[in-house]
């Protein structure tokens, strides 16, 4: 292998680690796949409280939003409401 193939092979690979580094950021900067996050000194409307496997194929997830809590039965064959409007418990201190 010669010094310039040397060179541009080095210089190929300079650009691919710029390009990843560049995409890493982006991610970071704008959210990944458009996911809003809240800005600064805003509280998060959405969490996942507590999430339990059933078997292999389901989960059951309870995610509050604004204060009510829902459990989701989550699947391979689709999401189902299991049941909806739970008053959120505060948080233990």
């Amino acid at each position: 292998m010669d010094f310039d193939a040397l060179i541009r092979t080095a210089a190929a690979l300079g650009a691919v680690l710029g390009l990843v580094l560049l995409a890493a950021w982006a991610m970071r900067r704008f959210g990944f796949a458009g996911v809003a996050s809240p800005r600064a000194g805003e509280t998060r409307r959405l969490s996942v409280v507590e999430a339990r496997t059933l078997d292999a194929r389901r989960q059951l997830v309870l995610v509050r939003r604004d204060g009510v809590e829902h459990l989701l039965l989550l699947s391979a064959a689709g999401e189902t409401v299991v049941e909806t409007g739970i008053p959120a418990r505060e948080a233990a201190p």
